[in-house]
């Protein structure tokens, strides 16, 4: 990942930013500076308000309040120049199922406004770059899933934009196809293309992002590098799961040794102030409690713990 630093030129600055659908507000109040070169993660679960954030951003809705720049330009005042420079790969993209790679990537050439000299040369390297050479004549109707999601981002690069956002790019896709997919984000951000990247996957966020923030309910909650706000968390979590009847319990031998910490239906959670060494102690606490364990687990501070933490749930699909 690249090194920046901030300016005045930060690439995307959103101030106070609030949408409203009707009486429900989606985004509320949210302040993000994205830097010059860095990968920004957008963590949060389906119907936080990342989406609706990135439409605002992208110029594809209009904030109800607040300010937001990208590239240098008001993303209200100056849509048009907002879109010159960037390029958008969003969740939902309509792709015309009976054209072919190479005829989607020729005419968003054409919408902006390439050269035709440079067009056919432009659209085979990027075909190339996603892997899609083989397939750059079949009709997309034709493509996997993983292979949409590549030509999607070939389509946001079209017009080598300084900044992209890529809208949950790898939902749905299988798990070699989403490595892929990452590969290639990580290459664009070596090049020095600045990416604001939406997600609800810890690990994509973990892997990719040099700086996230975590939204719920349209706040902002948490933000910083992954590690620090893993670091944070402090204490690693045991998870464990025991007979029903058995809950109240082994709540009150857990207690004693840190404090509860939310977990999926079904499971018990707490934050081991002694760490892992003192899992054993737990265990014989539990076993003269007469509490019979059927799982136990330790896992170190994740990005699922900041979330939990600072929401008092768990993030959807965590576990997955």
């Amino acid at each position: 990942m690249n090194t920046f630093a901030s300016s005045s030129a930060d690439p995307i600055i959103a101030q106070n930013l609030v949408r409203y659908f009707g009486d429900v507000k989606a985004v509320d109040g949210i302040n993000i500076t994205v830097k010059t070169g860095e990968i920004f993660g957008f963590l949060g679960p389906n119907g936080a308000g990342k989406s609706t954030a990135v439409r605002m951003l992208t110029t594809l809705l209009r904030p109800t309040s607040g300010t937001a720049t990208v590239a240098g330009f008001d993303v209200a005042k100056h849509p048009d120049e907002v879109r010159r420079r960037i390029g958008v790969a969003l969740q939902d993209a309509a792709i015309d199922p009976l054209m072919t790679g190479t005829e989607l990537l020729r005419l968003q050439a054409v919408l902006y406004g390439i050269p035709q000299a440079q067009m056919k040369n432009r659209a085979s390297e990027l075909l190339e770059r996603v892997g899609l050479t083989a397939a750059a004549d079949r009709r997309v109707g034709t493509y996997s899933g993983g292979m949409r999601r590549r030509l999607d981002l070939a389509l946001a690069l079209i017009h080598q934009p300084t900044v992209l956002f890529l809208d949950e790019p790898t939902t749905g896709l299988d798990p070699m196809s989403r490595m892929s997919l990452w590969e290639e984000v990580r290459r664009l951000n070596n090049e020095g293309t600045t990416v604001m990247l939406t997600t609800q996957y810890l690990e994509e966020a973990d892997q990719l992002a040099d700086r996230i923030a975590i939204i719920d309910a349209g706040k902002i909650v948490r933000e910083g590098k992954p590690q620090d706000l893993k670091a944070g968390v402090g204490f690693p979590t045991l998870l464990i799961t025991v007979p029903s009847d058995q809950t109240e319990r082994a709540k009150a031998v857990l207690a004693t040794f840190g404090d509860m910490r939310p977990t999926a239906e079904g499971s018990l959670g707490v934050g081991l102030r002694g760490g892992a060494n003192v899992v054993t102690d737990v265990v014989r606490k539990l076993d003269e409690a007469s509490v019979r364990v059927q799982h136990l687990e330790v896992n170190e501070p994740s990005l699922d713990d900041v979330f939990a933490e600072a929401t008092g749930h768990r993030l959807e699909g965590a576990k997955a």
